[in-house]
């Protein structure tokens, strides 16, 4: 714990370029017997919602598609993004105009081209971000899916 804890709004703008620059995260689900999923996924941040990619009948999508309960998680210990969200599938037909070619662009691979890929936006409700436990106090940068600063 060298470093000042950060404040709210230099958390929010870090929490922001990780959603911007980086293209893969770690997605966590739970079947309704409770059997947690942890997968790594490629991502794509439009602004508001997440969009990722994985096979409809896996565990991952199965979860997503009954519950619509998700956690994610971006960075690292020393540098934790911690997002609590609803998750939707959407079909191809159904997916924002640019939203499948900007994923693309990002992630290297388009998923409509993989059979059985589907995409799935993810909605945040609550965003924690924390370096170290001097940071863990006031560590929400999102309430209720509202920006705190």
């Amino acid at each position: 714990m060298t470093e000042a804890p950060r404040s709210t709004a230099q958390r929010r703008t870090d929490a922001l370029t990780r959603l911007e620059r980086d293209k893969d995260l770690w997605v966590a689900t739970a079947a309704a017997d409770e059997v947690p999923t942890l997968v790594p996924l490629s991502f794509w941040w439009d602004g508001t919602s997440l969009y990722v990619a994985t096979v409809r009948t896996n565990p991952t999508a199965q979860n997503i598609i009954s519950s619509g309960n998700v956690r994610v998680v971006l960075g690292h210990t020393r540098d934790v993004v911690l997002i609590e969200a609803t998750g939707a599938l959407v079909e191809n037909a159904d997916l924002p105009a640019g939203a499948a070619e900007a994923y693309s662009d990002k992630c290297g691979w388009d998923p409509r081209e993989s059979k059985g890929y589907r995409f799935f936006r993810i909605d945040p409700k609550s965003i924690e971000c924390w370096r170290e436990l001097n940071e863990h106090a006031d560590r929400q940068v999102m309430r209720d899916g509202r920006w705190l600063a």
